[in-house]
């Protein structure tokens, strides 16, 4: 693997539930070099969306190291996170409820831009914003327009839009594709895929999916109870599974009924 993009070395994440403390991430260390796609699978609890917000420092961590092109971010307050903001860019999973219903296209893609000194006037947001939704597969004539005219797989490709005007180096990608048909699963797949190929973007793809997973990823990480179980290159743990865990997870995706 190349040099690490992102690093993170024995991760610990308490949460408080009603039934107490819980350890949502426990003892986790992976790296995620340039170009490459991490995924991370298990059931749902299992500490998947809480790890990967720990990684961008959107929820506190108790111990344990992240490193971000070989800087220290493990111990960054959220205005020193701020600089480093537009380089670690997330896509949720639900795009309409990440996109703010009372804001146009335009306004939205270019609120990122504003808010992280991106761009020398508006013209040049502007055509920040149309080149980011063209790379994205949406037409630059829809600044004006609102979230709810457009479908999911165009929300969600608007939302990829968003990231990737920022010119980030690594996107989190939680469920990107989970609420979507299909056929516009594939297609957006093919869209990260081209993003990669074309910008060498890093991604952490969260998923329960093994399908998507086994199409976009180069490695996986399994999550059982906040703690990794398996991992490996994505042929070798979903084909050739070392956990009972893992392969329930992938009988489970993969077994056709007769």
């Amino acid at each position: 693997m190349t040099q690490p993009l992102l690093e993170v070395k024995d991760l610990q994440t308490y949460l408080f539930t009603r039934s107490g403390v819980v350890k949502a991430v426990d003892g986790v260390s992976f790296s995620v070099g340039a170009g490459e796609t991490l995924g991370i699978v298990g059931e749902s609890g299992s500490g998947k969306t809480t790890f990967g917000q720990a990684l961008v420092r959107l929820v506190h961590t108790d111990s344990g190291e992240i490193y971000f092109d070989r800087q220290p971010i493990h111990d960054k307050s959220r205005a020193e996170m701020r600089p480093l903001r537009s380089r670690m860019q997330i896509v949720f999973q639900d795009p309409f409820s990440s996109l703010n219903p009372r804001m146009s296209i335009g306004q939205i893609i270019e609120e990122g831009l504003v808010i992280n000194g991106i761009g020398v006037n508006r013209a040049d947001r502007l055509d920040r914003v149309q080149n980011a939704l063209a790379s994205a597969g949406m037409p630059h004539n829809i600044l004006s327009r609102f979230p709810h005219e457009f479908s999911g797989g165009q929300r969600q490709r608007i939302a990829i839009a968003r990231a990737i005007a920022l010119e980030p180096e690594f996107i989190l990608l939680d469920e990107p594709t989970s609420a979507l048909d299909l056929s516009v699963q594939a297609q957006i797949i093919d869209l990260l895929r081209k993003l990669q190929d074309e910008r060498g973007l890093s991604y952490l793809f969260i998923s329960h999916d093994l399908k998507v997973v086994r199409a976009l990823c180069h490695r996986v990480m399994v999550m059982q109870h906040g703690k990794v179980v398996e991992e490996g290159p994505v042929n070798d743990v979903l084909f050739h599974p070392k956990t009972a865990y893992t392969e329930r997870l992938v009988k489970a995706a993969f077994e056709v009924a007769a």
